[in-house]
Formats: C-alpha cells, structure tokens, sequence
C-alpha cells in the first residue's frame, strides 16, 4: 500500500493548489487538508479487502513496458467507473500501460468471481482497470480483451440492471450481412475454415470413388462456401463427375458469418457452377413449417426448439433419400449449436446424441464433423473465461502478422469472434448457444454412439499441408490420433474427423 500513500499525498498536494480562492484563511486551508487526510484514511480502509489484488497488478504492470494509455471503450454509463478511477487512480497508474496475456487473464477472472458473488463493487473496479487497458485499435491482447469488457458488461447489466452497466452497442450488436464475395474473402482471411473445408473434401472425395450418384446432407455455417472447390474436383474425375446431390436444414443457428442471400439463392449459384463444370446438380432445403418465412437464422430463444425440429425432419422419406447414392454427412460448425442439457429430455438424452442416432440411422457412407478445438461447455464462468481468453487470443494473434490494425476486414473478422466471446460469458442454460466441446470428448461422444473413426490418408495431409503453405508460417497442422489439427504457433486451433457407422464395414 506504500504506492498508494505516495501518490494520494501528491494528491493532498494538488488538491490545496487547485483549492479555489489561494487566499482563503490559514485556518480553513489546515481544516480543508485535515478533512481531505481523513477521507483517504477512510478510502485505504475501504481499498484493504483488495489489497492481494492491487499488489497482482501493481507487479504486473511493473514487467509491462509502459506505453500511452489506449482509447477507453466508450460507455452509455460513464460513471460506472467513476468510484475506481477517483479512489485509486494512484494504485493503479501502472496498470494504464500494456499488460501481459497472464495480467489481463487474472483480471478477468477477478471480475468474473466478483459477478458470481455479487460483489458489484470489486466488478466496477475491474472493469475499470480493463477499460483502460483495453483497445479495440490496439495489440491482439487489447483488441481481444475489449471484447471481452463488452460481455462482462453485458452480463453484469443482465445479473445486476440496477447498477445500469449498460455498454454501448453490445448485446444490441447487429451484424452486417456480406454479399456471397465478401463471404469467399472472410473465408479466405485465415485458414480457420478452409483447413476444415479442405480436410473434409477430400475425405469426401476418397470416399465416393466411383459412387455414380451423391447425396451430401450438409449442416454449417458458411452458407455452402466449401463445395464449390468439391464439384471442381469431381469434375476432374477420370471416370467422370457423380451426380451431386446437396441438402440443406432451411434455418441456421443465429450467429455470424451473415449473408444478404437466402439458401434456394446460393443453390441457384451453385447450380449455375457445377452447370459450368458439367457436374449434374440438385440442390434442396429442408423445409420446416416452424421456421420463419424470410428465415435462415432462427432467435437464440428457439434455439433449441428448431433443432429439435430439425430431427422430425431428418427421416428417409423426408430428405428423399434414394437406394443408388452415396450419402455423406457433413458437420462444419454445427455440433456446437446443438444442447447438450439432458434435463427434461426423453429417458436423459442430450439432444447432440438423439442428433448422432439419427444420423447413424440414415447409414451414410461418411460423417465429416469440423469444430473449433476448445472445451467451453462448463456450467462456471471462471472455467469458460479462462479458455476462451486463452483460445480465442489466437485468430486475433494471427491477423496482427498481416493486416493493419486499422483493416476493415480485421475488425470485422474479430468482430465476429466478439459476438461468440458475449455468448460464452453473458448467457446462462439454453440462452447460451456456444457449446464447444474439445476434438478428444467429441471423439469419445462418437464412439460412444456407435461410430468408428477414419484415419485421413496422406494425399489429405498433403493437400492441407499446401494450403496452410498459402498462409503464414505460424499456421501448422498435426495428427492426433484420428484427428487432423490445425495449429496456430503450437496451438490446437480446429479439429477434423471422419466416421462411419459400426455395422457397416466393406
């Protein structure tokens, strides 16, 4: 507490210069100082339940190269921080400049235990220290840690709306819809979706080698933006291109990316190329009565609800399922959005594993299941905070190496992961639709549901190998067990998988 008697007495100081009226009495003046030292007495006592915590910042700003403070996130509420940056801007100077990874980590997590415990007080106080450290124009740690002051603020306003933390366009965040060429470029940003595109279309491609006809049942969320390199490849097939049939559920769950197009207009778009590459081609949606008439994206409310749904519509004679193809599954990005709650399900089922039994019994030639490497499932908010500040530093580490901080597709890219950060921290139950579970626990869920696994072969690496040679150096992929991982400076990023059903071995 040394730190802060020294600069609160450089504050006993500044307030006597900025007194008004310098010719006031002597007497008043020793009056006004005594009152000003009694008032700070009473702020160090107050400021002594957080003593652990000033010292953990204090340290860490001591190892940080100070530097300019960075533009604070502008708030509907101004004086929400008002009580922390009067009683201890002196404790907490330090913290003004740029902090490590493992600093703003702990902060989060001070301010998440603050939430949980209704501590209202020690939350504002955080939050404070992060305003200022956070920028959305700053490095990837101030960037990423902006958006993350977004949903804690969110969620405090949700759990405590009388203390009005309300955070000028957070939970109201309206994504903007791309045109399908701005969709191809987002894509095409880093390798996070297309390691996944790549990886599973040449399984797919393995996998109906001389299969006359194809029925691809596809669930993602990048509007069909992976098949357009498959109908090339099949093109190019010795014994010709397959008929290619693709199937889509006609919602999708509502989150980012957003496109101004509807499904029936990327099929006609698809349609128009595989025409081009002489690929026979049918496009379907799979239409649903609940879904809303304009409506691909669904509310985070009916979540659940249209997936469930979903599976009504998920039956041989719904999806017009023919004896003569080859049927694939293909899961980018999607297994997530399903609940996994089993409370007040049929004999204690989660609907992800009702979704794994349907699918199984529909005997597709191949399931392809794509996500995001993380396990950000856990009921604790401390649990979630800590592994989504330590995943999702990653894209945001890798857009720093080539785009300005000032991109407008940068900022849109991590805008987007923003908006997955404020599902993950603000929601609870099934308001919370980002359910990630890590490759290793969706290998055992498979397994568990009556799947075996296929190992990619080595013409798939090589082509992932040379896609990832198109981008930058830190980008690497590994094997683990029968996964294919992509790696962003050693660390696991997006898994790809391939399954069949047990009972159906050549």
């Amino acid at each position: 507490m040394a730190g802060i008697e020294t600069n609160l007495s450089g504050l006993q100081y500044r307030d006597v210069k900025s007194t008004p009226r310098l010719i006031l009495p002597w007497k008043e003046i020793w009056t006004y100082l005594m009152r000003k030292r009694q008032q700070i007495e009473t702020d160090k006592m107050k400021l002594s339940r957080y003593s652990c915590h000033f010292r953990m910042i204090k340290t860490a700003a001591m190892k940080a190269e100070l530097r300019g403070n960075p533009p604070p996130i502008s708030l509907q509420n101004p004086s929400l921080f008002n009580t922390p940056q009067n009683s201890l801007s002196g404790a907490l100077r330090g913290c003004l400049g740029s902090l490590d990874g493992a600093c703003i980590e702990k902060l989060l997590l001070h301010c998440a235990s603050a939430l949980e415990s209704n501590d209202v007080t020690l939350a504002q106080q955080v939050m404070w220290v992060l305003n200022n450290v956070a920028s959305s124009m700053g490095d990837p740690n101030q960037r990423l840690t902006s958006w993350f002051l977004r949903a804690l603020i969110s969620r405090a306003s949700r759990v405590c709306p009388t203390t009005a933390m309300n955070f000028s366009g957070s939970s109201g965040l309206q994504r903007r819809l791309m045109t399908v060429t701005e969709l191809a470029g987002y894509v095409d940003l880093i390798p996070w979706h297309r390691f996944g595109f790549c990886a599973a279309n040449s399984t797919i491609f393995n996998a109906i080698q001389g299969c006359p006809r194809v029925h691809i049942l596809d669930f993602s969320i990048t509007h069909c933006m992976q098949w357009p390199t498959l109908i090339d490849a099949l093109a190019k097939r010795p014994e010709g291109p397959p008929s290619l049939r693709i199937t889509v559920p006609s919602f999708r769950p509502p989150v980012p990316p957003l496109l101004n197009v509807s499904s029936e207009e990327v099929g006609l778009r698809l349609a128009n190329f595989a025409k081009f590459r002489d690929v026979p081609f049918e496009f379907n949606v799979i239409e649903d009565s609940s879904s809303s008439t304009m409506g691909e994206m669904i509310s985070r409310e009916s979540s659940s609800l249209y997936s469930e749904s979903l599976l009504n519509h998920l039956n041989p004679s719904m999806l017009d399922l023919r004896d003569d193809e080859a049927l694939v599954v293909n899961c980018q990005n999607w297994l997530r959005y399903l609940p996994d709650n089993q409370k007040g399900r049929a004999q204690n089922v989660s609907l992800r594993d009702t979704f794994l039994e349907v699918i199984k019994g529909l005997n597709p030639r191949i399931l392809v299941v794509v996500d995001e490497d993380a396990d950000l499932g856990a009921s604790s908010l401390t649990s979630r905070i800590t592994t989504c500040f330590n995943y999702f530093w990653i894209p945001f580490d890798a857009l720093e190496t080539f785009l300005p901080k000032d991109n407008h597709q940068r900022i849109e890219y991590e805008a987007d992961i923003g908006h997955k950060i404020e599902d993950i921290i603000t929601y609870e139950g099934l308001q919370r639709i980002e359910r990630l579970e890590s490759g290793p626990k969706l290998s055992q869920r498979m397994k568990s549901s009556g799947f075996l696994s296929i190992p990619f072969c080595e013409e798939t690496v090589r082509e992932v190998k040379f896609l990832l040679d198109e981008h930058a150096s830190g980008w690497g992929m590994k094997r683990e067990e029968d996964m294919l991982v992509l790696t962003w400076k050693g660390h696991n990023s997006i898994f790809a998988t391939a399954w069949f059903p047990s009972g159906l071995e050549d």
